[in-house]
């Protein structure tokens, strides 16, 4: 069924849409990019300010690299992370649209039995 309903997707063309929402889709990503969204980070800024391991970071990162999403500076021995320059507005506004759906069904995407959070 999973296979069936991708197989749609990409026929409509939404594959690369859903391949978006699914590079948000982890919360850790999400985290990161909500982070950057408010300025560049080094690594070390975002392990700490987020709370998550090093290396749950640097490979995150690099997933939203790979996906066009983020770009990295070099800054001596660091990287500096920013939401890429042609995504970045969009990125923001896609981010400032989510909180906005968000506030208007209220708790219900939460509650889903399918993709909201236990308790």
């Amino acid at each position: 069924m999973e296979m069936q309903t991708a197989v749609t997707a990409a026929r409509a063309g939404l594959g690369p849409a859903a391949a978006l929402f699914r590079s948000l889709g982890d919360p850790a990503r999400l985290a990161i990019v909500r982070r950057l969204a408010a300025g560049p980070a080094r690594v070390t800024d975002l392990t700490a300010e987020l709370g998550l391991a090093q290396s749950t970071v640097s490979k995150h990162l690099a997933c939203l690299r790979d996906c066009g999403l983020v770009d990295a500076r070099a800054d001596g021995r660091a990287s500096v992370h920013s939401l890429a320059a042609p995504a970045g507005p969009a990125l923001r506004e896609l981010l400032a649209a989510a909180e906005s759906l968000l506030a208007a069904t209220g708790s219900k995407v939460a509650l889903c039995p399918v993709y909201g959070q236990p308790g």
